[in-house]
């Protein structure tokens, strides 16, 4: 993952501080690009340990359509956790409960997981019902009958409903392109926390195109990142600067299931294998 910490080096040498939403402060670039050749195994960094239950319980939680974060905290996946909990504490319901008490009542509360945990027409909602339209299911067709097309994309920005989400979609839009029987994706992500979200969305987009790829029948070949306002937080610059004392090691491999159908995956169907990261470096999100 030499192209990941190259990243690094080009916003800590280039950046330029600013201002953010959180107050937290960031070191901040504009325009960078990464390429990923996935027969050189799977990009899932090896600098530190990346939780990817976390990438693929959320990711079929994308493709499901699902907004609503019962599904992830069900699964133990606690990503998504602080939107929600951030908006409780702003309604009349909330009495000090601490996050702990407010995901423990989304997993035994469905009417509060209802009223509580959703965050609003996000990706999976964009994804699968933009304004009616099944974005993903429509690309996936074209892939299969007009691979050549210049249209094979799917977007998240939905400027009709940005107000009522959560949190705007920070990768916003991903391409399909296939060429000899091969199939890769571009994603253009507006905003790019490097060191808490990049590391998770190389690996999506990944196994979103590993997915895509097994039920299309083509060979998943490259994964194109492009950032648009890539930053790092004032925050992880420790934490940054650990990963690049760390060398990086040999990339997994991730095996995954056939299936027919985008919808049919399941967090079994996927193994991965020979990942040996170094230890893991936590850091606070900023919201």
């Amino acid at each position: 993952m030499e192209e990941y910490l190259k990243l690094v080096k080009h916003v800590l040498k280039n950046g330029k501080e600013k201002n953010d939403r959180t107050n937290t402060g960031i070191i901040s670039t504009f325009g960078y690009q990464m390429r990923f050749n996935l027969k050189e195994g799977f990009p899932l960094l090896t600098t530190k340990k990346v939780h990817l239950k976390s990438i693929i319980h959320e990711l079929l939680w994308f493709i499901k359509g699902d907004t609503n974060i019962k599904y992830l905290v069900d699964n133990n996946i606690r990503i998504w956790n602080e939107w929600p909990y951030k908006k409780f504490q702003e309604s009349k319901d909330y009495n000090n409960e601490t996050i702990k008490d407010f995901i423990e009542r989304i997993k035994i509360d469905d009417n509060f997981a209802k009223k509580y945990g959703d965050l609003g027409p996000v990706y999976g909602k964009q994804w699968r019902d933009f304004n009616g339209y099944d974005q993903l299911k429509i690309v996936i067709d074209k892939i299969k009958n007009n691979p050549d097309s210049r249209r094979l994309i799917v977007s998240s920005w939905n400027a009709s409903e940005i107000d009522k989400m959560a949190l705007p979609p920070c990768h916003m839009m991903y391409q399909f392109y296939v060429n000899e029987g091969k199939l890769s994706l571009q994603l253009y992500q507006r905003s790019a926390d490097i060191f808490l979200g990049v590391p998770f969305n190389i690996a999506s987009y990944a196994l979103l195109l590993m997915l895509v790829a097994k039920v299309t029948n083509l060979e998943p070949y490259e994964f194109v990142h492009t950032l648009g306002d890539t930053h790092i937080y004032k925050n992880h610059l420790d934490q940054v600067n650990t990963q690049l004392k760390r060398n990086p090691r040999e990339l997994p491999e991730i095996i995954i299931k056939d299936r027919k159908k985008i919808d049919d995956f399941i967090f079994s169907d996927f193994t991965l294998k020979n990942y040996n990261p170094h230890p893991k470096i936590k850091a606070k999100v900023a919201v």
